[in-house]
C-alpha cells in the first residue's frame, strides 16, 4: 500500500508511494477574502486546531473575534496573536461559564454577529460496540457536542435576535451524515447538530439570524495525529484503509474547513439558510470501490 507521512508543522509530505496527488496547505496569496469589517465573532474550541483556524480566518478578514475554550490558557496564546482578540474561559457543558463570556463578550465589543459553535470531543479510549460503551462516556460526548452547542446557541441567539442579524455556524461532522463503527455517541451528537441547524434556520431566519452547518471529513487535528496520522497513532495500521475511502486520497487541513466557515460568515452568502456544506474530499459523495 502507499503511505502518507506528516512533518512537525503538520503540512503533508509527499512519500514516493503516496495515495493519489496531495496538494499543500492553502499559502496567503490564494486564500478567501471576505469583509467581515465591524462584524464581532465567538469561536468556541478556538485554541487550537479547527476552531483556532476558524477564529484566525475571521480576524484576517477584519472581524474583531472572541477566542473561546475550556483551556483558557491556550485560547490566550491563541488569542494573542491577533490584534484586538478577546480570549474567553467557556467550557460549552456550563451555562454559567457561557453567561459570564456571553457578558465578557458583550461588555469588550457591544454586539455579536457570528458565532461558530465548533467546541467538541470524542473518544479515544472507547472504540467498542454500543453494548459495551460506558454511560457517562456517552453522557460526556452528548453533554459538550449536542448540549453545549444548543446552550451556547440559545444565550447567542438573544443579541443577534434583538439586532435582527447574525450567523450562525455550527461544526458537525460526515459521522453525522454518514454514520461509522465504534463511536455510537459522536454519531448521535453530530446528527443532532445537522437536524439543530436545521430546525434553527427554520426559527430564526425571519428574524435576520442565518443558521448552517458544516459537515468536516478526516481533517488534519492534534486530535487524529492521537488516533490515525501520527507516527504513534493508536490506529494508524489503518490509515491507508480511510484514505482509500476518500476520492482526494488525503485528509483534508484546519485551514480548508476555514474557509467553508468564512464563505458562510461572508456578506455575500446572505440566501444561504439550513445548509450542511461537508468539508470532506468526497467522502460522502459515494462508495470509493473499484468492482
Amino acid at each position: 500500500m502507499q503511505k502518507t507521512a506528516f512533518s512537525p508543522d503538520g503540512h503533508i509530505a509527499i512519500l514516493p508511494r503516496l495515495l493519489g496527488p496531495i496538494r499543500p496547505s492553502i499559502s496567503s496569496h490564494t486564500r478567501m477574502k471576505v469583509n467581515l469589517d465591524g462584524k464581532i465573532a465567538l469561536v468556541t474550541g478556538a485554541a487550537r486546531g479547527i476552531g483556532q483556524a476558524i477564529a484566525d480566518a475571521l480576524a484576517r478578514n477584519g472581524a474583531k473575534v472572541a477566542y473561546a475554550d475550556i483551556d483558557f490558557d491556550a485560547a490566550k496564546k491563541s488569542a494573542v496573536k491577533t490584534p484586538g482578540a478577546l480570549a474567553l474561559r467557556l467550557d460549552v457543558a456550563s451555562e454559567t461559564e457561557i453567561e459570564h463570556a456571553l457578558q465578557e463578550l458583550l461588555r469588550a465589543f457591544g454586539q455579536l454577529d457570528i458565532l461558530v459553535n465548533n467546541a467538541g470531543v470524542n473518544t479515544i479510549a472507547h472504540r467498542v460496540h454500543l453494548d459495551q460503551f460506558p454511560v457517562e462516556e456517552w453522557e460526556r460526548i452528548l453533554r459538550v457536542d449536542l448540549t453545549g452547542l444548543f446552550l451556547v446557541s440559545r444565550a447567542a441567539l438573544g443579541p443577534m435576535l434583538a439586532q435582527k442579524s447574525g450567523r450562525v455556524i455550527n461544526i458537525a461532522s460526515v459521522l453525522g451524515l454518514v454514520p461509522a463503527r465504534l463511536q455510537s455517541p459522536f454519531v448521535a451528537a453530530k446528527a443532532g447538530v445537522v437536524n439543530l441547524t436545521k430546525s434553527m434556520a427554520l426559527e430564526c431566519a425571519a428574524q435576520g439570524v442565518l443558521v448552517n452547518c458544516i459537515a468536516p471529513g478526516s481533517i488534519l487535528t492534534q486530535g487524529t495525529r492521537d488516533l490515525f496520522y501520527g507516527p504513534d497513532g493508536k490506529y494508524s495500521d489503518r490509515v491507508q484503509a480511510m484514505l482509500a475511502h476518500i476520492p482526494l486520497g488525503r485528509p483534508g487541513t484546519c485551514e480548508e474547513v476555514a474557509h467553508a466557515a468564512l464563505f458562510l460568515a461572508a456578506p455575500e452568502s446572505s440566501y444561504i439558510n439550513g445548509a450542511v456544506l461537508t468539508v470532506d474530499g468526497g467522502w460522502t459523495a459515494g462508495y470509493l470501490r473499484e468492482f
